[in-house]
């Protein structure tokens, strides 16, 4: 089984000022840059800013793990003890998330990319 961590996304109330920020940050300019989604791709990874996450019950940055199998994976963290926030939802092309809490509160995403 293949986990990887490759994207955290971080709430932002002020947007502009974010994008100013992680552009500093990166030395790069966001390859996705709407009101509703910035992202920028470090290394490999994505880094995304959610415009009003906090509306939305983000309260901090939220890592997601790309994992092969989402319900599997869902599966075991609930055998674990973690609670699903979201299950499994296609937010675009196939792609799936889902969110979990873990027994220590902690916030873990995964996501399933889609399937040919």
């Amino acid at each position: 089984m293949s986990i990887e961590l490759n994207t955290v996304l971080y709430p932002v109330k002020d947007l502009d000022k974010a994008k100013a920020t992680f552009t500093a940050l990166f030395g790069v300019e966001p390859h996705v840059d709407s009101k509703y989604y910035v992202g920028y791709e470090v290394d490999g990874h994505e880094i995304g800013l959610i415009p009003n996450g906090h509306d939305q019950g983000m309260t901090g940055p939220e890592p997601y793990y790309d994992v092969e199998d989402i319900n599997v994976t869902l599966a075991a963290l609930r055998a674990a003890g973690a609670v699903v926030l979201q299950e499994p939802t296609d937010v675009a092309g196939g792609l799936l998330v889902a969110k979990v809490r873990d027994t220590e509160g902690n916030l873990i995403g995964v996501k399933q990319a889609a399937r040919a």
